[in-house]
């Protein structure tokens, strides 16, 4: 397997392996289909201050991402990342999501990000499973926040360490 920096011409794997997440269940909350032009923006956004990351398994081919967010926009927040992992569906149970966090929490912490948070919608034992297995800890429980398929669903979140600083400088952005 091949961890390397997402590009936009990524965005028709991602789309594919996102598409039916979105279509077929309540784990993530968009009730629509990105379309592959959105999901090209989506990374060349985030590319210009964090790291999206893209798996290639032995065919080449994509089989999972991550990608980290702003956790909140006030500035004493900046230090706080959320995140987010993806896995085709053929490539799960493989090691693939902890391979994929693993670079990402390198590169988190190299840039000066301190802690990264993780929301899952409930219940979802297989992403619980991978978040706890590379370090996430259960903090808490966003009762009734989504509403998709017709009933409301829980939000479960988890945060994980990157690095622990008393005075930090400001996080760097990412350069791929």
């Amino acid at each position: 397997m091949t961890i390397r920096t997402a590009t936009p011409a990524d965005a028709e794997a991602v789309t594919a392996i996102y598409a039916p997440i979105v279509r077929d269940t309540v784990i993530s909350f968009e009730l629509e289909v990105p379309g592959v032009d959105e999901m090209r923006s989506r990374i060349e956004k985030t590319l210009q201050t964090l790291p999206w990351l893209v798996a290639l398994d032995a065919r080449g081919e994509v089989n999972g991402y991550v990608y980290a967010g702003r956790h909140r926009e006030r500035a004493a927040y900046q230090w706080a990342v959320d995140v987010t992992a993806y896995v085709r569906a053929d490539a799960r149970g493989q090691g693939v999501g902890r391979r994929l966090y693993g670079r990402l929490f390198e590169l988190l912490a190299e840039l000066g990000y301190c802690q990264a948070f993780a929301g899952i919608a409930l219940p979802n034992a297989a992403s619980v499973g991978l978040h706890e297995a590379v370090g996430f800890q259960r903090i808490g429980v966003y009762r009734a926040v989504g509403f998709k398929f017709g009933a409301w669903h829980d939000v479960g979140w988890w945060q994980r360490p990157l690095r622990a600083d008393a005075a930090p400088l400001p996080p760097r952005r990412f350069v791929s």
